[in-house]
């Protein structure tokens, strides 16, 4: 380091950016913003940020060198997702015979900053929120354009471990240790446990999931710290600030980074434009995934921002203290308790068991679907086909020859209740596991219907009614090619308009709750579709019970 260097303090430095004189170029009002990390200088067109001296382990910008070759990452790292945004690093000068300081003038270097420009702030995402300026086609271009980024970030080897078990683990672990001393003291010790036991169990249950998101090159080198404070639509869809200093804050799992944006939309009470960027993402990147791992990686992020708003707390702890540092200490109590509140929503959501109910019209392709969600879910699927033919065998019904007539044999109306009983009593146990399960029966009348919404309600889990369509053309092309094909079902095409003429619609299950499936397009870009709209339903439904519990609770916001 030069002796301009040494003697030059960052106190000095500041002062020297907050001169117009050390500007090449007009400056309107200077305005000066601090983080833990860094000194910001906005002049009007161009904003200058200065990496303050310190090492905190996780970061070290304690020598000249170290601070340089940092902005030098900041700006090529966030250059992948703005553009004409990041203008470079700027040399801050000191001229030791005229005593001035400038930037990449005359004299030695004592400080680097980023040069980059000043964005509007009624540009950013964050007050296109609160000003309710953002609209589902900007949330749509966002979840495409981070779909695009994840795409083609880099991967491998190297990056893969950071979406692994073990580090997720560890990470996952260091939040409660870190947070442990608060817990009963501004944490409300009963979540905090909760948070901790059900992340736990998840990490625990879910090896598969995290290898497959390996395998599938999930693992991409991403932003670190996606919030809407740092997306602006300027010139195009810019989003900044990425983490630069530390690449295991910034290696990782899409899925971590998506769920911090959402985390943060959801913080701001706009829970549906995150959906909405969600879903867009989930179509671009072809990623379903996505969805078995959101609500564990935002409850990981809203602990994050929680164990950032302790340290701080403790840090202005002091019951002596008033004015502006005792109204910051409230003010973080508050982060805190919301951030808590918010952790424990999505702890729930990824933990509560889910009854799903593949139903509709014969040959509508609830077999189908209901095969691919339990794949998905990695669920037990209960078919009333296969419980009919169990049920039938001590009464000889399989041995009558030829298709049965409607509503004869083993279908005749005392025989389905026995079936529809014995599915909810399999399905019950399940549930009272902790373990989603999926059915797939016509569910045609609405009293089994009703015990279905009944006996999820009974053992507090979700229920998702997926009713599948089909045109009667499709409906009975199936049918007719079930002559050549059979399966467990009975049902052929004569038996059509008798099936259409006793299915009860669905009209008594909650719109949150039923959702329709056309089976005649491509299934899994409807599938995918149904995944958002079911992970919305799931939110609802939790977010309406914790609501019931505790009225005064932020949650369902």
């Amino acid at each position: 380091m030069t002796a301009s260097a040494k003697t030059a303090t960052f106190e000095d430095v500041c002062r020297a950016l907050q001169d117009p004189e050390t500007y090449p170029h007009p400056v309107g009002a200077i305005r000066r913003i601090d983080t833990h990390i860094s000194a910001v200088f906005l002049t009007g067109s161009w904003v200058y940020k200065i990496k303050k001296p310190v090492d905190f382990g996780f970061l070290d910008f304690s020598t000249l060198e170290s601070r340089r070759h940092f902005c030098e990452e900041e700006v090529r790292l966030n250059q992948r997702l703005s553009r004409g945004v990041y203008e470079g690093v700027a040399r801050i000068c000191r001229d030791e015979e005229t005593g001035r300081t400038t930037l990449d003038g005359p004299g030695e270097t004592v400080e680097y900053a980023v040069k980059m420009v000043q964005l509007p702030e009624n540009a950013g995402l964050k007050a296109q929120i609160l000003e309710n300026r953002a609209s589902r086609s900007t949330m749509q271009r966002l979840g495409q354009k981070l779909a695009d980024f994840y795409r083609s970030a880099p991967h491998g080897p190297q990056i893969d471990r950071f979406g692994g078990l073990d580090t997720v683990t560890f990470n996952m672990e260091e939040n409660f240790r870190q947070t442990e001393p608060f817990a009963g003291l501004i944490l409300e010790r009963e979540s905090w446990e909760l948070i901790r036991s059900v992340s736990r169990s998840f990490v625990k249950h879910h090896k598969e999931l995290f290898e497959r998101r390996i395998a599938s090159e999930r693992i991409r080198d991403g932003h670190g710290d996606l919030r809407s404070d740092h997306v602006y639509f300027f010139r195009g869809l810019q989003i900044i600030d990425c983490i630069e200093f530390n690449e295991r804050f910034r290696y990782g799992d899409a899925a971590s980074d998506l769920a911090f944006l959402l985390m943060d939309l959801d913080h701001l009470g706009a829970l549906e434009h995150g959906l909405e960027a969600l879903h867009a993402y989930a179509v671009a990147a072809d990623d379903p995934d996505v969805y078995r791992l959101i609500d564990f990686y935002a409850c990981y992020r809203a602990m994050v921002r929680l164990k950032v708003a302790c340290l701080e707390w403790e840090e202005l702890e002091d019951p002596e203290l008033g004015g502006k540092n005792g109204g910051r200490r409230k003010s973080l109590e508050d982060q805190v308790r919301g951030f808590l509140t918010q952790a424990c929503t999505y702890a729930v959501q990824f933990s509560r068991p889910t009854l799903w109910v593949a139903c509709g019209l014969p040959a509508s392709g609830k077999s189908t679907l209901a095969r691919r969600l339990a794949e998905y879910l990695e669920a037990d699927i209960l078919r009333s086909d296969q419980v009919r033919t169990e049920l039938a065998i001590p009464e000889g019904s399989p041995s009558q020859p030829g298709v049965l007539r409607f509503e004869e044999g083993k279908y005749r109306p005392e025989f389905r209740r026995l079936v529809y009983g014995e599915l909810l009593n399999r399905a019950q146990d399940r549930l009272r596991q902790g373990r989603p399960v999926v059915l797939d029966a016509t569910f045609a009348s609405r009293k089994w219907r009703d015990e279905a919404l009944r006996l999820a309600a009974d053992l507090d889990a979700n229920c998702i009614f997926v009713e599948c369509r089909a045109s009667d053309e499709t409906l009975k092309e199936r049918l007719r090619e079930r002559e050549i094909r059979p399966g467990l079902s009975d049902a052929r095409v004569q038996h059509f308009d008798a099936f259409k003429q006793h299915f009860e619609a669905l009209t008594e299950v909650p719109e949150m709750l039923h959702l329709e499936f056309f089976t005649e397009g491509d299934f899994e870009a409807a599938f995918t579709d149904l995944l958002a709209r079911s992970y919305r339903s799931r939110c609802l439904q939790v977010r309406s019970r914790m609501e019931d519990l505790s009225p005064n609770s932020p949650a369902s916001s």
